[in-house]
């Protein structure tokens, strides 16, 4: 099993543990920002941390037992593609529906009555991709057997109705955009995924 010290050791020697002003996915702003692609473009590092999470699985028994691996996009199609091939199941990915509103299995993914899954994803903070991933399975008829995150930035504090592991725990404070001391501050704010990357010369 990998500890939640090499799991902050990879993070930061990635360069994906990053200070600054950031509008998270859920909307809130945060100091901290966890860049997860600046881990997932290693394919050896993630198969490492994705190891820990088929261990668990395998490990729980018939408590999981899961038949499919389902994440959310657009990491979690990483991770659950890689999580299924160590257990050599088969991976399916919830994608947003095209109201904006929950996620939906698209592209000729279905999923059986009773089916097993297990729902893994990247970073969670308020736990709401995973949520809507365990929706979407819902909605098919599907089971959700467990789910796994590599962090859990909100301390604990995000809570699902299945059994949740987490490589990695940790309490990065967030806030609403109306009480952020960094805006109050006047600090610049940065939306992450949008700044393109340098053109090499």
């Amino acid at each position: 099993m990998v500890t939640p010290r090499e799991v902050e050791r990879i993070f930061r020697e990635a360069g994906a543990f990053r200070e600054g002003h950031f509008v998270l996915a859920s909307g809130k702003h945060s100091s901290w920002y966890l860049e997860k692609f600046q881990v997932l473009q290693w394919p050896v590092k993630t198969a490492m941390l994705c190891a820990d999470i088929a261990e668990w699985a395998s490990r729980s028994g018939r408590s999981l037992a899961p038949s499919t691996v389902a994440g959310p996009t657009t990491g979690g199609i990483i991770l659950a593609h890689e999580v299924a091939r160590q257990l050599e199941l088969r991976a399916v990915y919830a994608e947003r529906t095209l109201g904006g509103r929950g996620r939906e299995f698209r592209r000729g993914f279905e999923l059986g009555s009773g089916e097993r899954v297990l729902v893994v994803d990247d970073i969670m903070t308020t736990g709401g991709s995973v949520q809507e991933t365990l929706d979407a399975v819902r909605a098919t008829g599907a089971q959700v057997v467990g789910a796994a995150v590599l962090v859990d930035r909100s301390g604990g504090a995000a809570t699902l109705d299945v059994p949740l592991h987490a490589l990695w725990t940790l309490d990065l404070p967030t806030y609403a955009p109306a009480d952020c001391p960094q805006c109050a501050a006047g600090v610049p704010l940065t939306k992450p995924g949008t700044t393109p990357a340098p053109v090499a010369r």
